[in-house]
């Protein structure tokens, strides 16, 4: 039966069915009942007493405690609750039924009521108080409410789901609505919120466009364009209505910015794009020019030289074992500015000849952000001077004369589908012969070196050495530079003597195929970028996994020394690693000494040259830093499954030594020291 039971004469009950909650739903419902009351009744059952456990409604009662507690009820204030008889029904089943059965609103029924109060006079501020929502929310609501009628009935009969309404909600206009919903329910393919965004706002363009972004809200309303935002909406999702305007607007922004770019950089010209790359199209007719790593000016080697005077003090203070905590983080916190410095001057800009600058140009991108940004590569027009040739550097037809009026009949995008076509035509037959792709591949890598790049290039490949992240640095001592080196001197070259692309690829294919293979290894390796086993931009996971594949034995290729490595690090990386060798006992022995004689010493003894027990010593012949090991960093790819387990059996894991074409990492010449 129905009863009038005080508040505080209530209690939970241990069966409720209900173990979570939801603490913005139970906000939402606090508000409900302070705004309209208790409209559903508590399901209770008798307690020791005189008191009553609640065996269904316990977030209810939970609003009206915390409203008690508020102050805005009285804490007896009277509950309507149905109380059961435990012996006629399971207060666990009453608990379940209530929960289980209870059926949440369609976001369209949520929508008309809202809107019907909006209609009897109240706000939305007030809609969002009385049911303890967010205004946003209700707004949101409101919005649906405005669908077009075909879609606000497909809602409400649950046809479509409230992210598919939502999209069709991204533009105001029912028309397009109710079109874009009939293309959708005629589609073969499966809509999503995204596709039906794009489909209803196909002539408009969102606040986040790069161009929009250039071109700024102020600049764009000033010159007379139209933003609409919905309700759903905020900066980035806003739609900009007249994207002719904005085309406009944008290009003379970027235009103006070229110029700019141009006069300050002494550049003869700089082509603007909207684009966030540099197309086929912008790039027709020229050429990439070759560059070079700027020099250091004195100035900037002076200042490295204090950079590394400043970065050894920080480094002492590191060191020292009695600095406190304090100095230790302004220690830490110089070298990573020091770093950050030194990176900086050493990160060379690509320069220019003199002699070309006059002719280059560049071109400038838009960033997805909606930043002009500058690409790191000049151009210079492709020259076509008499006596040219089809076969020769750029495939150019051997006629001038005829190429010109060859040309003049032909228009610039009849010319450009001819060219695509036989293009196509060239591509299948070489990807049907894999050996003379595989010879095209290679020469044109290590052509690279010879073809005149004023000329074009008659191919996409490209394989030089990258600049690194230092200009001009050669280790010294290191064994693999020089077995690279000798392997580079050991290269069969007699084929540059051609006078053009088509005559030194004939000549290069004449050679045997030891010769090529030698190519192909060398002008692949060269292509590398410097990596380490490191945390940070410095790793490349994929050359951990070469590393492995191949089983490089580092030690055998690499020795630490004063110079390379024990001068350049604390006092304590050099104990740790005498400690990992010779333990606590080795380690101790050197604590006393001084950074550079320390350094010294560790030298010899990762050399192989200090005396000491037998196990040590193969223990330090090993050893190299972890940031110089290739390990094994995650799958690289998912496709196989299995990492390699056993390294005889990966192919192709033979490396070629200086002089010799059969030789394992294994069976190479020990370059450590004896």
């Amino acid at each position: 039966m129905i009863s009038s039971i005080p508040l505080n004469k209530l209690g939970p009950s241990p069966r409720n069915v209900r173990k979570h909650a939801d603490i913005a739903a139970d906000a939402e419902l606090k508000a409900s009942i302070a705004a309209v009351g208790l409209l559903q009744n508590l399901v209770v059952r008798p307690a020791p007493k005189g008191r009553y456990t609640v065996e269904a409604g316990e977030r209810r009662r939970q609003a009206m405690l915390a409203l008690a507690e508020d102050g805005k009820l009285l804490r007896d204030h009277p509950v309507s609750c149905l109380v059961i008889d435990p012996a006629n029904a399971s207060a666990s089943e009453a608990s379940l039924a209530e929960n289980f059965h209870r059926l949440n609103m369609n976001p369209a029924d949520e929508a008309q009521a809202f809107a019907t109060l909006v209609s009897e006079g109240a706000s939305v501020e007030d809609i969002a108080r009385r049911f303890g929502l967010t205004v946003r929310f209700v707004e949101g609501r409101l919005r649906l409410a405005t669908l077009a009628p075909v879609v606000f009935d497909a809602l409400a009969a649950g046809d479509i789901t409230l992210d598919l309404a939502k999209a069709y909600g991204a533009t105001s206009d029912q028309e397009i609505q109710a079109r874009v919903f009939e293309q959708a329910a005629s589609s073969y393919y499966r809509t999503t919120p995204d596709s039906i965004r794009r489909m209803v706002l196909a002539d408009t363009v969102r606040g986040s466009d790069p161009r929009a972004r250039l071109v700024g809200n102020e600049a764009y309303l000033v010159a007379g364009g139209r933003i609409e935002r919905e309700l759903f909406d905020d900066v980035d999702n806003e739609t900009w209505l007249d994207v002719a305007l904005l085309e406009q607007l944008a290009t003379e922004r970027m235009e103006a910015e070229a110029r700019a770019v141009a006069e300050a950089n002494g550049l003869a010209w700089v082509r603007p794009t909207l684009d966030p790359y540099a197309s086929h199209d912008l790039i027709t007719g020229l050429v990439r020019l070759p560059t070079d790593d700027a020099p250091l000016s004195d100035d900037e080697v002076a200042r490295l030289e204090v950079l590394d005077a400043a970065y050894d003090v920080q480094a002492a203070v590191l060191e020292d074992e009695d600095s406190d905590d304090d100095a230790v983080a302004a220690a830490e916190e110089q070298i990573d500015r020091i770093d950050s410095e030194a990176r900086a001057i050493r990160n060379r800009p690509p320069v220019l000849a003199p002699d070309l600058r006059a002719e280059a140009g560049m071109i400038l991108t838009l960033g997805r952000d909606g930043t002009p940004v500058l690409q790191p590569v000049f151009y210079g027009e492709r020259q076509e001077q008499p006596g040219d040739a089809i076969g020769d550097e750029g495939g150019l037809v051997r006629d001038p004369e005829a190429r010109v009026s060859h040309r003049s009949s032909l228009s610039k995008r009849l010319v450009d589908e001819l060219a695509m076509q036989r293009r196509d035509v060239l591509a299948l037959h070489i990807a049907s012969d894999p050996a003379l792709a595989m010879d095209l591949m290679v020469f044109l890598l290590a052509d690279a070196d010879t073809a005149d790049w004023s000329r074009g290039s008659p191919s996409t490949l490209r394989g030089g050495t990258p600049t690194g992240p230092i200009f001009g640095f050669e280790p010294a001592d290191a064994p693999a530079s020089a077995a690279l080196s000798e392997v580079r001197a050991g290269l069969v070259e007699s084929w540059r003597a051609g006078a053009s692309v088509a005559a030194r690829f004939d000549l290069y294919r004449a050679l045997d195929d030891e010769a090529r293979a030698n190519w192909l290894g060398y002008v692949v390796g060269r292509t590398l970028e410097a990596s380490l086993n490191l945390d940070g931009d410095r790793r490349i996971a994929f050359h951990d996994h070469l590393g492995k594949l191949v089983g490089i034995d580092m030690a055998r290729w690499w020795r630490p020394t004063a110079a390379n490595y024990f001068d350049r690090v604390s006092k304590q990386v050099i104990l740790d690693a005498l400690g990992l060798i010779g333990g606590a006992e080795l380690s101790a022995r050197f604590a006393t000494v001084k950074k550079r004689d320390l350094a010294m010493s560790a030298e010899r003894i990762f050399a192989g040259t200090y005396i000491t027990e037998v196990d040590v010593r193969d223990r330090a012949l090993a050893w190299v830093p972890d940031v110089m090991r290739f390990e094994s960093i995650g799958v690289i790819d998912d496709s196989s499954g299995d990492d390699v387990a056993d390294d005889d059996a990966v192919g192709g894991g033979e490396l070629a030594c200086p002089g010799e074409q059969s030789h394992t990492d294994e069976s190479m010449p020990d370059t450590r020291a004896a």
